[in-house]
Parts: structure tokens; C-alpha cells; sequence
């Protein structure tokens, strides 16, 4: 699955007949596949795509390229020669839709006109040639809203307002039963809305209908909703959309027509089956919307078994030519059926394992193309808790299974309250008759998203699963009222804003309250209490265990735990860990030890010192002991104490209270004084750039060597009672290679003792953590005194950026991924380009003078699956992460091993 990057584009405008799929650069997504079903012979109505080098072309200089109006001429001229038929022309209109398709897709985020061409006099000429005078007013008075809202920016409020006025004095519920009078009274309406908020009237002329619509199309690019949706999903900013222009085909015309979206699989499940929904006597906007509910696409067998028989065999064609899940809008005109687009489809997290394991038994695809289709962010949302089916629960609804996941939070009725009430940490559900792409902010900020309008393949729908966050859709027994802030359930209970709800992605299922949760069986699959079987989980499971099989088979990079304790150790190790790349040994000294280094780095004189010592060395050996016995046979990485000085220190203005306190009331507070001066004495602007790591480890005498005895202990305790201690001691915050030596030198003094008092050989391999910007630039030094590097990426971030990671994220990051500065946070996904760069110097210059040594990573990016791939792009040896990052990473390793540049499912 390749794709043909143009190196030159010789023009801007390219037939349907000309393209292919491998086009998504140059014509998008849409464009390249309906070029890729024109191939196939599928109908697809004649049309034509200006490409992405326009899109880019008219937003860098503000204007369209010189060559495009000519070349959009050509090509309208021989689709109306074709169609036989002018656009808009007054007798028998040639209309068109224009519509967005960028290379990856992303839903409702652009813009989209149909009926181009139609005027007040080509409306005229429908209506005769159609023999429908009501269809041609209704596809009028739906190009004017449209028009209205995407070209010239009036408010879409406005248009539905007036249409819900028409259907009260009709005394209708719906749209449909509207008669041609009543569309042309609103038609009027329309355009004095357009008159009075545009400042200017309706244009009746087509074609600059059609040229204001692809500039309208090319600006939504910038959108702001679709610059927030690429963010999101991590899609570059600087690909450009193209825009097809297609001649259009009626659903609306009729009983015998509709419109409709089809999966060849469930994307909820994928479970092989009929999916989909279908509207009658609709346009393809009616069902994405979600503003007038379908009916499932296998009710189409009953209403018109002819198109029916022909769709499933289209889809069957679809899904073995592009072998994966294919997502398809069509149309039926007065019987006749059109394809008006493909594309892989998004898919839950569970149907992307079940889909890849599928295709794979089909033989469509081998295990290779098979990782490439799910991801580590996938697996991370299958590990998400879901509800508990024991607990007591108060159903009030039910609605459709949208996009899984079990999520509990407070019910707000638009996108600004869900955000501003998410930033003041309060959990929130997003509850929308029908959300539309202006509500892409709350769908973010929300742990999930309920409806009481619209299917599967709605805009909610759709956008949770690309999002991974948890849907329910068309939940029609619940009343929403977004002007009143509040949703009725049947029986009459109203659900205030505020109140807290419960809704079941899995199920569709709608509850009152906090529903409580238990753990996924994805995650019991891993800690060995869950193994593959037949029912629907299992069968889930099933799925994944087979997939990490493959990743296993295939990745290079091995994947370690960040634990520092036996029990988080003996999760890691069942959650795959292939040994302990991060113990934090300052873990070890926190509560009632903590009290033990206060007294060593107070220590005044060498004998108390040596006391302090004495007293936390068999503390320190028995917690070696127990991990060393918890990972026997694997490589155990203990970095010696790295706190900043201040945690463990008292408080400066807590101690200073107590001794103002103490004098004021004249009571003895000797002890405190001392403290409070030594605590002064110490006291450090910034600890996080202070006395910590190495430093620690110098100024204190005794205190790395009390840390090494203990490990050289507990690894020959071990080894005499026949088991394999692999223990490896990594010395932190290095920056010059001397300090590295004097360390190692005390080390090695001490492994020698050890070994001569027990007899027994020990093997403990002395490394080092990158993660100041020196000591990536001298590597090649450091590597002379280091067996390993391991690099510490959060305190390298951190020191790189000049970030203190703990105020920046809370203050200003928010502005910086808003403004795009970055796309991600630099502490969530490696800065390749300046930290990255670092890494990669780094590695190459420490081998360069030991060619053997051992590199890893042991910040949290080592958990991160685009991270990840840039591990393994550098040649690290191992990554190292918490322990519930840890299948990700092994997922994610797999996939780096195999990554092959055409897939992206996105």
C-alpha cells in the first residue's frame, strides 16, 4: 500500500478518470477514491477534484494560482458536455456539489455545498425536468442555508430557526412533510436572512456559486474547528484539502430515492454484518447530521432489494480491493444507485484488533500490514475500566452503541460549559440533540458524549470513535433541551444541569447516577487472570493476545519497567516487562525513612553520619532483596538516590513558625533552631537544578557507597540461594565524565569487598543517565567510565527547553498547543528535533568509543507510542516505562519493526 508522491505538479485540476488511490497527497482522501471506484467501474457520478497544491497555492498568497480558473473552465466545460446539460441553466440545471476531502480524513471538520447551480430561475427548470416541484424548492432552499452558513458566514441558528417556524405552522414534526409552498415561503426567507447578515443577496449566477464555494472550501482549511481536530488527531498543518466538484444525484426526490452510509464491518465491533443507516427522500447531509433518525441499513432490503442486492456486492468489492474495513456514502436516485465516496473507516479500539486478526485468517493481509492497523493508543483505551454489571443501577434510556467505553461525569448542555467546567477538573458529559463540528471543543473536554438524535455513522459517531472517547447516539426516549439545560428520561425525571449520568459506549445504555466500574478484561488478560475463550470479551481478547504475539515476534527493542518495589515489579514482569530499566531508589526513603536521610544530610560530624548510614543499609538491602528475587533472570537498572535536597528536608516556613512560636512563648527549642539553620544553609532556589544525583553522591561521603553494598549484598544473597541477580547501578545527573569516574571508583572498591567477604562473584555493570545537555554533547567521554547509558528524557526535556515541568504545564502549555506552537506537550511525545537530536548524538557518540554499550530510555516517553518509534529509529536497545505502559510499548516496539510508509490508518 504505496503511495505516488507527484515530485512535480504539472497541473491543479484532475479528472475523475485520471486518479487513483494513491493520489491521497495530491487529490485528498475523497478525490484519490472516488478516482480509485471510477477505475472499478462502480457508479460514480462524473466530476472532478482540484488538488491540494491549489488549496496551499490560495492560502499562502491569498489568492488563487493563475492557471486554476482556466483549468476549473476545462474541466466544467466537458462535464457539461457529458451531462448534456449547462451548469445552472435555466430549462435543465447541470448542479454540482462541492465538497472538501483532505489526505486524511477528517469529518465534518470542513466544508461542504450541495445544489450549486441552482438560482431562481434554474429552480424553475428542476422542478419540470424532475416532475417534482417540491423536491426542486427543497434542494433550493437547502443550498441557500448551506451557502448561507459555509461561504458567507451567516449564523446557522438563524436558518434552522426559520425552518422550525414553517414546520409549526404547518403543524409538522418533520422537514419531509413540507409542501412546495411552504419551501418556497422559506426559500423567501432564506435569502432576506442572507440579505440582512451577509449584506448582500443571494448570487444567482452558478458559476459564482461554485467559485466562492471552492474559496469558502479552501479557507475552511484554517478553520478553527479543523485546526483544533488536526491537533487532536496529529495531522500536519500543512497538507492543504482539495476539493471535488461533483455532479450531483438526488435522494430527495422521492420514496424511491435516499441516501445512505454503509460499513462493510461494524466499526463499533467489527463483527462482519449489515451496517449502516439509511434515509428516504433525503440528501447525504440528513444522515450525518443525525437531525432526522435512519433506519439500519437492512431495512433497504425491504424497501428497494434491487439497490440492496447491488450495494452489498459494491461493498464486498470495496473491502477485498482495499482489504480493511471500507466506510461508503451512496445515494439512491428514483432507483438508481451512486457512490459518492470510500475510505477506510474509523473504528473503535476493540474492532481494529478483531478486524486486523480477521483479515489476517481471510488471508487479505499478513501479520506485518496486520500491526500496522491498530495502535498502542488503541490498547491503552481497551485497558480503560468499564462498568460493573453487578452494581444497582437506574436505567432511563437507551440509545445506540456508538463508540465503546464506560464514562461517568456531571451533564452540560453545550461545548463552552463542558470546557470551561473540564479546566476546573470536574468530569463532564456532553448532552446535544445532535452535536455538529462547531461542538468539536466540548466533544474533546467531555469523558463522553450522549445524543437523543441520530446513528452510527452521525457526526457524533463518527468523531468519538476517531477520538476514542465513549458515544451514545439516537437515544430517542430522552428529551433534551439545550435552552433549559436539561434532558427528561421516561417517567417524567428531569435531569438538571449538573446532575450526574452514566453512559455505556458498549451497550448504549443510560444511567442515572455513578455508575461504578471494574477493570477491563484486557487488563485481567495481562496480570493472567483472563484467557482467551469464546464469548464476546474473550473473543476481544483473543484478538489482542494474538496481535501482541505478533508484535512480540517481530519488534527489536525491548521493553522494561519503571518499578521500585517488588509488587510493581511482579506486575510489570506479568505485564511483559523483560526487566527493571528505573528503580528509584528516593522512592525507598519516603515515610518513615524519610526521617533517617534527614538525619544523614544534617549530619554535622562523620560519626553521625556513619550512624545514619548504618541504620538504613539493611533497609536498603532487604528492599534490593525482594526485587532482585522479583525479577530473577532479568536485568534489574537501580539508580542511586536522585531527590531534589528539599524533599527531604523539613518545611522552611513550617519549621520557622514552630521556632517563632517556640521563642514567643519562651519554651526550649534548641533542636529546631539547629535544624532551621542547617535547613537555610541548604535551602535552594531551584532544587531541581541544585544539590541532587551525582552531587548528592559527593558532597555526602558514604552515602552512594552505602547504596552500592547494599545492592552488591542483596545480588550475592541472591546468587547463593541459587538464583540469577542481573543487577546494574546507574549513577544520575552526570554532566562531565570526572564525576563518573570518582563514583565509579568508590563503587568498584565496594563490589570488591562485597565479593571477597561473601565469596561470591558478582557481575553488577556500572552505567549512566543522559539527561543533561552536556552530558549528551561529551557522551563519547562519559561512554570511556559507562558500561550503559539510559536516558532520562523528562529531566533532558526539561533541561533543554529550560523548563520546570512542574509550573510550565499549568500555566502556559494550554496557550502553546492552542496557538499551535506545539502540537503536543514535549513532556507527552519526544521533541525530536531538539531533545531527539540530542538522544541520537548522543547514542552515536557514546558507541562510537564503546562499541557495546547498552542504551535505553527510562523517562516516561519511553511509554509513549510515537516515542517509541523513535527509539527504535536511533538503534536504543530498550525502553522503560510504567508497568501499565508496558503492553503499549511492546505494541508499539512490534509495529516500529514493521512500519511500512503506506499504512496509515488514521
Amino acid at each position: 500500500m504505496s503511495e505516488n508522491k507527484a515530485p512535480h505538479v504539472a497541473k491543479f485540476v484532475y479528472d475523475f478518470t485520471e486518479g487513483n488511490k494513491d493520489l491521497k497527497d495530491l487529490l485528498g482522501g475523497k478525490g484519490a477514491n472516488l478516482a480509485e471506484m471510477t477505475n472499478l467501474g462502480l457508479p460514480v457520478p462524473p466530476g472532478f477534484t482540484i488538488t491540494t497544491e491549489a488549496c496551499k497555492g490560495y492560502l499562502e498568497n491569498g489568492e488563487e494560482p493563475a492557471a486554476l480558473r482556466d483549468e476549473v473552465s476545462a474541466h466544467l466545460d466537458a462535464l457539461e458536455a457529458r451531462m448534456g446539460k449547462k451548469l445552472g441553466q435555466a430549462d435543465d440545471p447541470l448542479l454540482v456539489s462541492v465538497r472538501s476531502g483532505a489526505k486524511f480524513s477528517m469529518p465534518g471538520m470542513m466544508d461542504t455545498v450541495l445544489n450549486i447551480g441552482l438560482s431562481d430561475k434554474s429552480v424553475q427548470g428542476l422542478a419540470k425536468q424532475a416532475g417534482d416541484e417540491r423536491f426542486a424548492w427543497d434542494s433550493y432552499r437547502r443550498l441557500i442555508q448551506m451557502f448561507g452558513k459555509t461561504v458567507l458566514g451567516v449564523e446557522g441558528d438563524l436558518f434552522e430557526e426559520a425552518l422550525e417556524k414553517a414546520k409549526d405552522a404547518k403543524k409538522v414534526k418533520v422537514d419531509t412533510d413540507l409542501e412546495a409552498a411552504d419551501l418556497k415561503k422559506l426559500v423567501t426567507a432564506f435569502k432576506k436572512i442572507v440579505k440582512k447578515e451577509a449584506g448582500r443577496d443571494f448570487p444567482q449566477d452558478p458559476r459564482e456559486q461554485m467559485d466562492l464555494a471552492i474559496k469558502a472550501v479552501f479557507e475552511s482549511w484554517n478553520g478553527d474547528r479543523a485546526k483544533l481536530y488536526r491537533r487532536q488527531e496529529r495531522i500536519p498543518h500543512d497538507l492543504g484539502t482539495a476539493v471535488n466538484i461533483c455532479s450531483m444525484v438526488f435522494g430527495n426526490l422521492g420514496p424511491d430515492s435516499g441516501t445512505g452510509v454503509a460499513f462493510t464491518r461494524d466499526p463499533a465491533s467489527g463483527h462482519q454484518g449489515v451496517y449502516g443507516d439509511y434515509l428516504q427522500n433525503a440528501q447525504g447531509e440528513d444522515v450525518v447530521a443525525g437531525i432526522r433518525n435512519t433506519v439500519p441499513l437492512a431495512e433497504l432490503e425491504r424497501i428497494d432489494k434491487k439497490s440492496y442486492d447491488q450495494l452489498m456486492q459494491i461493498m464486498e468489492t470495496l473491502e477485498n480491493h482495499y482489504k480493511d474495513l471500507c466506510d461508503i456514502e451512496f445515494t439512491i436516485e428514483r432507483g438508481q444507485l451512486w457512490m459518492l465516496q470510500t475510505r477506510v473507516g474509523k473504528r473503535t479500539a476493540g474492532a481494529a484488533f478483531r478486524i486486523a486478526t480477521q483479515l489476517v485468517d481471510q488471508g487479505l493481509i499478513d501479520e506485518t500490514e496486520a500491526l500496522q492497523r491498530v495502535t498502542g493508543a488503541q490498547l491503552a483505551q481497551l485497558m480503560f475500566p468499564r462498568f460493573d454489571e453487578k452494581a444497582k443501577v437506574e436505567q432511563v434510556g437507551r440509545g445506540i452503541a456508538a463508540s465503546p467505553g464506560a464514562a461517568v461525569g456531571k451533564a452540560v448542555f453545550d461545548s463552552y460549559t463542558a470546557v470551561k467546567w473540564s479546566r476546573s477538573g470536574e468530569k463532564v458529559i456532553l448532552v446535544r440533540r445532535e452535536t455538529n463540528p462547531d461542538d468539536l471543543d466540548g466533544m474533546i473536554a467531555a469523558e463522553g458524549i450522549l445524543t437523543s438524535r441520530g446513528g452510527k455513522t452521525s457526526h457524533a459517531a463518527v468523531v468519538a470513535r476517531g477520538m476514542g472517547k465513549t458515544c451514545v447516539c439516537g437515544a430517542e426516549e430522552l428529551e433534551v433541551d439545550t435552552k433549559r439545560r436539561r434532558m427528561t428520561v421516561p417517567g417524567g425525571h428531569v435531569v438538571e444541569e449538573g446532575d450526574v449520568i452514566s453512559i455505556d459506549g458498549s451497550t448504549g445504555k443510560v444511567y442515572l447516577g455513578e455508575v461504578p466500574v471494574v477493570p477491563s478484561p484486557v487488563v485481567e488478560y495481562f496480570e493472567g487472570r483472563m484467557h482467551p475463550g469464546a464469548d464476546d470479551a474473550d473473543e476481544l481478547v483473543e484478538a489482542v493476545h494474538r496481535m501482541m504475539a505478533f508484535a512480540d515476534r517481530k519488534r527489536r527493542l525491548r521493553v522494561r519497567a519503571n518499578a521500585d518495589n517488588a509488587e510493581d515489579a511482579l506486575r510489570a514482569r506479568r505485564f511483559g516487562a523483560q526487566g527493571i530499566g528505573l528503580c528509584r531508589t528516593e522512592h525507598m526513603f519516603l515515610g518513615e525513612r524519610r526521617e533517617m536521610v534527614e538525619k544523614l544530610i544534617l549530619a554535622d560530624t562523620g560519626e553521625e553520619r556513619e550512624a545514619a548510614l548504618t541504620e538504613l543499609l539493611p533497609l536498603q538491602k532487604k528492599d534490593f532483596v525482594e526485587l532482585f528475587e522479583a525479577m530473577d533472570g532479568l536485568p534489574v537498572t537501580v539508580r542511586l538516590l536522585d531527590p531534589p535536597l528539599h524533599e527531604f528536608l523539613p518545611d522552611i516556613t513550617e519549621l520557622s513558625v514552630r521556632v517563632a512560636l517556640a521563642e514567643s512563648r519562651q519554651e526550649p527549642h534548641e533542636n529546631d533552631l539547629r535544624l532551621l539553620q542547617a535547613v537555610h544553609r541548604l535551602h535552594e532556589q531551584n532544587p531541581m537544578l541544585g544539590l541532587r544525583g551525582v552531587r548528592l553522591g559527593l558532597v555526602i561521603p558514604g552515602l552512594f557507597a552505602m547504596q552500592v553494598r547494599a545492592i552488591a549484598e542483596a545480588a550475592a544473597d541472591r546468587k547463593n540461594a541459587k538464583g540469577d541477580p542481573r543487577a546494574e547501578i546507574m549513577i544520575p545527573l552526570v554532566g562531565t565524565v570526572q564525576e563518573l569516574e570518582i563514583v565509579r571508583e568508590e563503587a568498584d572498591r565496594v563490589i570488591a569487598e562485597v565479593q571477597a567477604a561473601t565469596g561470591t562473584e558478582l557481575k553488577l555493570a556500572i552505567g549512566t543517565m543522559i539527561e543533561l545537555p552536556r552530558a549528551a554533547l561529551t557522551a563519547g567521554q562519559i561512554a570511556e567510565a559507562a558500561e550503559f547509558f539510559s536516558f532520562g528524557t523528562n529531566d533532558l526535556t526539561q533541561t533543554v527547553w529550560g523548563f520546570s515541568r512542574d509550573d510550565v504545564e499549568a500555566s502556559f502549555f494550554t496557550a502553546y498547543l492552542e496557538k499551535g506552537i506545539f502540537g503536543v506537550s514535549p513532556f507527552e511525545t519526544i521533541d525530536k528535533d531538539g531533545v531527539g537530536s540530542l538522544v541520537k548524538l548522543a547514542a552515536e557518540a557514546g558507541r562510537r568509543t564503546r562499541p557495546d554499550l547498552k542504551l535505553g530510555v527510562c523517562g516516561e516517553h519511553g511509554g509513549d507510542p510515537e516515542s517509541v518509534h523513535f527509539f527504535h529509529e536511533v538503534g536504543l536497545d530498550y525502553v522503560s516505562c510504567s508497568p501499565f505502559r508496558i503492553p503499549v510499548a511492546r505494541l508499539e516496539a512490534g509495529r516500529a519493526a514493521t512500519q511500512s510508509t503506506g499504512s496509515d490508518h488514521r
